[in-house]
């Protein structure tokens, strides 16, 4: 796909003022020093413009613009060394991947809610952590500066760590927790511990409900770290242990697990950890997926190898391969289970959650009748079978 047609594709999705919503560009480096670039239509006395938002790591600069002004500086942000578009329309959204050599991979999915195009000039954001009333804690946590303004850098984890709480309300167990005592919560692989902190900040400072809560992760210089932070926020309840999560064994068993972005199978350990532990409520957002992609390599299904014939297509294949297997697994240990969307691929490509909660019975002869079925055609066993052994192969 040539630089010519996905700038084409651009301007032709921006022109459909009927489903043109907005436009988030990802710049390389060195891009006329930004790092993002964001377009949506605002209306300003009555008039029609698009809105500009350039952001690098200090700072970002908004700006509104009409007609041959547009279409300048709409032609100068597509000869920027882009790596990555996203344009969302009312309905679908299109996802552009730019090579180092510059060639456009475009990707074009239908969205299963219609978005609305609004013109507002400043649009309300009602967030879990509002920057108001969440102002001490994002400072404290680095997402927010002196100023009262979230850094430039961290907007995406902002509104990260936002839509994963959103996920944990629409779960609808919130108000039930912290009813018998403190929810005890897991973070598996925690890394920076963004999420972790939001969560306990969350459910003790904002929903009233008492909670306690660890972090793993084997990063043992981030473990300390993440430590020394909470006991600067006054955090007794929280702590970060370094371990291996398969290798970790709490002290209490958690009510809630989480994992975000756990790179490979550490998603399967989180997992396994969560059902092992009859965890009431599991939340993960995978990464990457090297294990099974490697499995379909070695003995690729007849049917499917003009798929399988190209990386990428490969790649995306076992994504969805390895989130079937721990979406099917997890109903079969007896976990009500679905996979969303939890924010926008501008955000972050890996953006599917597993959010499962438990009030089922296990074996279900659906689900078990689908699992052998599907490990059949494919020939693999995925990993988290793996890691449950005996307590998950009994019912197969």
């Amino acid at each position: 796909m040539s630089e010519t047609t996905y700038q084409a594709t651009v301007r032709e999705a921006i022109q459909d003022t009927e489903k043109f919503v907005r436009l988030t560009a990802k710049c390389a480096e060195n891009a006329a020093g930004w790092q993002k670039i964001v377009m949506r239509p605002v209306l300003i006395k009555n008039a029609r413009h698009m809105q500009f938002s350039y952001f690098d790591a200090r700072k970002d600069i908004t700006k509104n613009y009409r007609d041959e002004e547009f279409k300048q500086k709409l032609d100068e942000a597509l000869a920027l060394p882009l790596r990555h578009i996203t344009l969302q329309l009312t309905d679908a959204q299109i996802s552009i991947q730019i090579t180092k050599k510059g060639k456009a991979i475009i990707h074009r999915q239908a969205v299963e809610q219609k978005q609305e195009v609004s013109l507002q000039h400043d649009r309300p954001k009602p967030q879990p952590l509002a920057e108001e009333s969440a102002r001490a804690f994002l400072q404290g946590i680095g997402i927010m500066n002196a100023q009262g303004n979230i850094k430039p850098d961290m907007r995406d984890k902002y509104y990260q760590v936002n839509e994963f709480l959103k996920m944990l309300e629409h779960t609808g167990e919130v108000e039930h927790l912290g009813k018998h005592g403190p929810v005890h919560i897991l973070d598996c692989g925690c890394g920076s511990s963004y999420l972790t902190f939001s969560v306990y900040h969350y459910l003790n400072a904002v929903r009233r409900v008492p909670a306690q809560l660890v972090g793993v992760d084997i990063n043992r210089e981030l473990m300390e770290k993440n430590a020394a932070l909470a006991r600067e926020l006054g955090w007794l309840n929280v702590s970060f242990i370094p371990s291996p999560i398969a290798e970790y064994q709490p002290e209490q068993r958690p009510d809630i697990v989480l994992s975000l972005h756990a790179c490979d199978t550490a998603t399967d350990d989180a997992l396994a950890k969560g059902i092992q532990l009859g965890a009431k409520m599991i939340l993960a957002v995978p990464c990457c997926h090297h294990d099974l992609n490697k499995q379909i390599t070695a003995n690729p299904p007849e049917l499917f190898k003009p798929v399988l014939r190209y990386g990428i297509l490969k790649e995306r294949q076992a994504d969805l391969l390895t989130d079937t297997f721990r979406a099917l697994i997890l109903r079969i240990m007896g976990y009500k289970t679905d996979v969303v969307e939890f924010i926008s691929a501008e955000h972050t490509a890996k953006n599917l959650m597993i959010r499962a909660i438990r009030r089922a019975e296990r074996g279900e002869a659906q689900f078990v009748e689908e699992y052998k079925a599907l490990k059949a055609f494919w020939q693999v066993t995925p990993f988290l079978e793996k890691l449950l052994g005996e307590q998950f192969t009994r019912y197969l």
